[in-house]
């Protein structure tokens, strides 16, 4: 995944994140966790747990509030212009999109390009119309984002996200707003994308997800972690999540907590 394959894409070892919202608040505390390049994960939690703001510290979008955050070996807190093309390696796609309104789902898409490749013109339209036929988006491309459904708006802001073709993917609750046959088709997508995919010569990718329902996410092969009262838990694979006795996994699993009266 980096030169050295024996570096974790990321690392943390003490870390508590904050927000956007108010630089003085901390919404995870003490995060210790380390994912290694080609795994998959689910970091699950309920709504205002905390998930969005971690995965935009995770993505270098803001430091951490404490603690040593190593993004493929290289600590956050002290990049600079001259570590953009490390960012740049990590693709964000944003709960709804968060697509610019004013500009076509093919503009979108190719927003990155325009900001951070050198690219000939025709090179960069030939590897935009490529995403947008992977993703189904052609006969939309030349729509802007507020006249299609929500379902194609979060496929232009996944193929967005990979035009610069990251190496880490991170997807803030993505099937959370979509229908039953788009739903299916992101776990497809996602986990070609994971094991390799053609489009991005086979190599594979290291995801990371999250989710306030992880009935959907159901994978031997993935890994999953909780966010949940400030603290952050690696649980590791499936059985594990369908083991735990935490009330707070069971509710992501809308299993019922036996409770006493």
């Amino acid at each position: 995944m980096s030169e050295n394959q024996n570096i974790a894409a990321i690392e943390m070892r003490g870390v508590s994140v904050g927000t956007m919202r108010d630089i003085s608040l901390t919404v995870v505390e003490d995060v210790n966790w380390s994912v290694a390049g080609g795994e998959f994960w689910v970091v699950a939690g309920q709504q205002n747990s905390g998930k969005s703001d971690f995965l935009k510290m995770t993505a270098g979008l803001m430091t951490p509030v404490k603690g040593s955050y190593k993004l493929f070996g290289m600590e956050t807190r002290l990049f600079s212009e001259a570590e953009l093309a490390d960012r740049l390696r990590v693709g964000f796609v944003f709960e709804g999109g968060q697509l610019f309104n004013q500009l076509t789902l093919r503009e979108n898409v190719a927003l990155p390009l325009q900001y951070h490749r050198d690219l000939p013109s025709d090179t960069a339209a030939q590897e935009v119309q490529t995403l947008l036929e992977l993703m189904e988006l052609t006969p939309l491309a030349d729509i802007t984002p507020p006249n299609v459904s929500g379902n194609w708006r979060q496929r232009a802001a996944l193929a967005r996200a990979l035009i610069l073709k990251p190496e880490v993917l991170l997807l803030d609750n993505p099937l959370g707003r979509l229908g039953g046959r788009h739903l299916h088709w992101w776990l497809r997508f996602l986990d070609r994308l994971w094991r390799g995919h053609p489009w991005s010569g086979g190599r594979l990718m290291t995801l990371i997800a999250t989710t306030d329902d992880l009935r959907p996410w159901q994978s031997a092969q993935r890994k999953f972690a909780l966010l949940s009262d400030k603290k952050f838990f690696p649980l590791g694979l499936w059985n594990k999540v369908e083991s735990a006795s935490d009330p707070a996994v069971k509710e992501l699993l809308a299993v019922a907590v036996e409770t006493t009266i």
